[in-house]
């Protein structure tokens, strides 16, 4: 199979010298035995020399793999909360995952509606992952990210745990909007899309030991569990050319400043 894109890198987003390079990817990523991507958001300086608190939001793919003893690590987070970002029929076939059985409250909130895959196909061609593929999402409507803020904002719904099959392409499009309104910088919210490719190799060797790979190649694997680092980039010049921003599309939307404000006093110390 020909690869849609360059094979994902370690990460190398480039950023000014006043803003540091995500170094802490050790702290920030929780190595689960059969759970991938999955990471804390916590730390990353924000609006007003504040900081996003550790331990409110993690970024992830699915859960449903989770060994017993990532089920004993996983309680010590407290999850209050599952967004499921996945369609319906990904749901059915990989199933809910474990959370839910712990106490986390389920919101299934997809971003893709069922048959959305091949609308996107036919809206922007066969692209693969690209920031003009995730600009895509943006046509089944604003119901998604009006769901997914009116939670963000509510602090008793923390700490939370958002994510798709992967935790890269609709979790890092969800990411980068909540990042965003927290006036994280363009460039760590980059940084932080990037930081999947560095659970790719671990990832690879879990499917090849389990189930082994199939038809795959190793290399075509790792092309399909990582991202291409400028597709985040792309999305959100999109959005800048298109409406002002990614803030502005939040507005233009519906989502107000005062949804905006309590998202900040949620997750900002």
């Amino acid at each position: 199979m020909a690869a849609e894109y360059p094979l994902p890198a370690m990460l190398s987003v480039k950023l000014n010298p006043e803003t540091p390079l995500i170094d802490d990817f050790a702290d920030r990523h929780i190595a689960f035995e059969g759970c991938f991507n999955f990471r804390d958001i916590g730390g990353y300086p924000a609006a007003d020399g504040r900081r996003i608190k550790w331990g409110r939001y993690f970024r992830a793919g699915r859960q449903d793999r989770m060994t017993s003893a990532d089920l004993e690590r996983v309680k010590n987070l407290g999850i209050r909360t599952q967004i499921d970002l996945r369609r319906p029929d990904e749901i059915d076939h990989q199933g809910r995952g474990p959370l839910p059985e712990l106490g986390a409250a389920y919101h299934a909130i997809p971003v893709i509606p069922p048959g959305g895959s091949d609308q996107l196909n036919q809206l922007v061609g066969d692209t693969g992952i690209s920031g003009r593929r995730y600009l895509g999402y943006l046509e089944f409507g604003s119901e998604t990210w009006h769901r997914l803020f009116d939670l963000f904002a509510d602090a008793d719904h923390h700490p939370m745990v958002l994510h798709c099959t992967a935790g890269k392409d609709r979790t890092g499009v969800s990411t980068a909007f909540l990042l965003t309104v927290l006036g994280v910088d363009r460039q760590i919210i980059e940084a932080d899309y990037a930081l999947t490719n560095r659970d790719v190799e671990r990832q690879t060797d879990f499917v090849e030991r389990e189930g082994g790979l199939g038809e795959l190649s190793r290399e075509t694997m790792m092309h399909h569990a990582g991202v291409p680092e400028d597709a985040i980039k792309d999305f959100l010049d999109g959005l800048t050319e298109r409406h002002g921003g990614a803030l502005d599309y939040l507005r233009d939307i519906g989502i107000d400043e005062s949804t905006f404000d309590a998202v900040r006093r949620a997750f900002l110390d």
